[in-house]
């Protein structure tokens, strides 16, 4: 059977343990108070004093939200998401086991 194949990229197992590991939430200090944030956030407003800080880097830098990012793109393309929604549901009944 033929299948389609992508060009292959190396992709290590430090970034798959980096993705395993990645927050729910980011904290942030400002004017001595800890807020939390979500991980995907390019700014956040501080509570006590009204700034507006930067999170995340636009430089040519990759971060390892931009990976996330790429997928959630993906996963926005209607087929993609059909696609995701059944690969977690196999992930939760593979994890029930």
């Amino acid at each position: 059977m033929a299948t389609n194949t992508h060009t292959p990229i190396e992709i290590t197992h430090e970034l798959i343990e980096a993705i395993h590991a990645f927050p729910v939430e980011r904290e942030v200090e400002h004017c001595g108070r800890k807020l939390s944030v979500s991980p995907f956030d390019f700014y956040a407003t501080c509570p006590q004093c009204g700034t507006r800080m930067k999170l995340r880097a636009f430089s040519g830098a990759t971060e390892l939200e931009d990976v996330f990012d790429a997928v959630f793109e993906w996963m926005n393309d209607p087929a993609g998401r059909v696609i995701a929604d059944r690969r977690q549901a196999e992930i939760v009944d593979d994890s029930e086991d």
